[in-house]
């Protein structure tokens, strides 16, 4: 897998959406309970609890998305002892949970640092060009419908799947698609692990049409010795989803108005 780093493709306004987003999905992560051990090196038993508890209150679960069906017993975020040793303690939720609001309070949620910055990186590259093309508004609102067109499209192929469902990787996927269909000959610059990591600058369509293909083969169990933690069919959905959206906004249609404010230096050249 190519590891993008930059693309060359400026953009004429301050991408303040995509900056929020990558700073909200920070400051969640750092505030997750039951992480902090996990960052230091030192998780244990306690935080895992805590963390399944937490999860298992906001993050999305298909089961739960599609049959409406929420577990009679749940982590408390305690840990006990019984036959078979110690673990988390289970009982009845003490809170009420709506699986709509959970597809959007898993978007912002992570399990790893690896995790976390993995779907930054590709936010921070390819997001900052579809809103600048899209306005803060329409951006804001086809980020969120990407990740829930990607989480209840992952709910309905996994529809008795009880695993919770996090990440904002649908809707960054919903960029990418975004992405391939204004910018397809933009160039970016990848990083490619052969022996040593060489850099490479190529255009847009082949390294996004390149990830694509790889989710939609992981996706079918291809390639993966297990389905493992990664809901691939979500990145897919979000992709499909994402170039649905921009179609109408591919090079020909009218951009948005330009800034009321002067631009000057990088901001001030157009990217398209």
């Amino acid at each position: 897998m190519v590891i993008p780093v930059h693309d060359v493709n400026p953009v004429r306004r301050t991408p303040y959406v995509t900056y929020a987003l990558i700073a909200a999905n920070v400051l969640v992560f750092l505030y997750t309970p039951g992480l902090a051990g996990s960052v230091a090196g030192d998780s244990g038993l306690s935080q895992l609890c805590h963390l399944q508890a937490f999860l298992d209150h906001y993050a999305a679960v298909p089961q739960e998305l599609i049959h409406h069906q929420m577990p009679r017993l749940v982590p408390t975020g305690d840990v006990g002892a019984g036959p078979q040793g110690a673990g988390c303690v289970v009982g009845p939720p003490d809170y009420d949970k709506s699986p709509p609001l959970s597809v959007f309070t898993a978007m912002f949620l992570h399990g790893s640092w690896l995790h976390l910055l993995g779907n930054m990186l590709f936010l921070l590259i390819f997001g900052n060009n579809i809103e600048d093309r899209m306005g803060h508004v329409r951006f804001t609102l086809f980020y969120v419908a990407c990740g829930f067109a990607a989480a209840y499209g992952f709910a309905l192929l996994n529809d008795n799947s009880s695993d919770p469902l996090i990440g904002a990787s649908g809707a960054i996927a919903g960029v990418l698609g975004a992405y391939l269909v204004l910018y397809p000959k933009a160039r970016v610059w990848v990083l490619v692990p052969f022996l040593i990591f060489l850099p490479l600058r190529l255009p847009a369509w082949l390294v996004l049409g390149f990830w694509f293909v790889l989710q939609a083969v992981y996706s079918s169990g291809e390639g993966v010795s297990t389905a493992g933690t990664v809901a691939y069919a979500a990145h897919v959905v979000g992709f499909l989803v994402g170039m649905l959206l921009a179609w109408p906004l591919r090079p020909g249609t009218p951009p948005p108005p330009e800034p009321r404010r002067p631009l000057w230096g990088r901001q001030a050249r157009h990217s398209w």
